[in-house]
């Protein structure tokens, strides 16, 4: 039997639920979740977290602009946020890799067939990749929008079946609820020009998305035929529970 291939793409403020500070509880949920559903789906997650995880170890001081700081502090994170990972994981006797990836490796045809041998052969052997952006190397702002667009396009260079973005938010709520204070799901998405309509531009606390970029991902994932699941991540079991229809979320189809 074909697993479905999952593309998860966790958010800073999943990962920190919305502290200061990496939640290893939250990292728990998703490792308990994946656990679960290994015998019918592979998972392969981008995760945004790097800077956040440094930010609770160090105060850089610098003169230089901030981007230069943020790819420093990202360059600390990184390996701390991949063995909190890998701890984790562990417990729930699942395996883990780390790749980092560059938006110029997305337009390159030799790099595009590279990522895609070495995350099948990790796959296949049952490690889950976890990618970040390589923000060392990312020039302008970084960078992908909290990695929306780096997972839309690592989705639809591996052939994911479904793509699901973890957020603070139960999916995208319509324009009107939102300027009533009485937020309501938008629970499908068909026609992507009326959706364009409805979102209301708004940036996450730690992260550098919003609903803007998550739209923008799901445009690039509808091009390659890919569903997306824009869920409220900061919720135990979300996977699961977006699974079986049991909270409000967003389905782009």
């Amino acid at each position: 039997m074909k697993k479905k291939r999952i593309l998860l793409k966790v958010g800073s403020n999943t990962l920190t639920k919305e502290t200061n500070n990496i939640s290893r509880g939250k990292i728990e949920d998703i490792a308990n979740q994946i656990a679960k559903l290994q015998d019918t789906c592979e998972f392969i997650i981008v995760s945004s977290g790097a800077i956040a995880v440094a930010k609770q170890f160090v105060k850089l001081e610098s003169k230089r602009k901030e981007l230069f700081v943020k790819q420093a502090l990202a360059s600390i994170g990184q390996p701390h946020l991949i063995r909190i990972y890998q701890e984790i994981f562990r417990e729930y006797g699942l395996l883990s890799s780390q790749c980092l990836l560059s938006y110029s490796d997305f337009e390159k045809q030799e790099s595009k067939v590279n990522i895609t041998n070495t995350i099948n052969v990790l796959v296949n052997n049952n490690y889950i990749p976890i990618i970040n952006e390589n923000d060392t190397v990312a020039t302008h702002e970084i960078k992908f929008g909290d990695n929306d667009k780096l997972g839309a396009l690592t989705a639809s260079l591996l052939k994911a079946d479904l793509f699901i973005i973890a957020t603070n938010t139960n999916g995208i709520y319509t324009k009107t609820s939102i300027q009533n204070g009485t937020p309501e799901t938008i629970k499908e998405v068909t026609d992507f020009k009326e959706l364009a309509d409805e979102v209301v531009s708004s940036k996450s606390s730690h992260g550098s998305g919003g609903m803007q970029s998550k739209i923008e991902a799901a445009e690039v994932t509808k091009k390659a035929n890919i569903e997306t699941w824009i869920v409220n991540g900061l919720e135990d079991n979300f996977i699961l529970n977006a699974m079986e229809n049991k909270v409000p979320f967003t389905k782009i189809k």
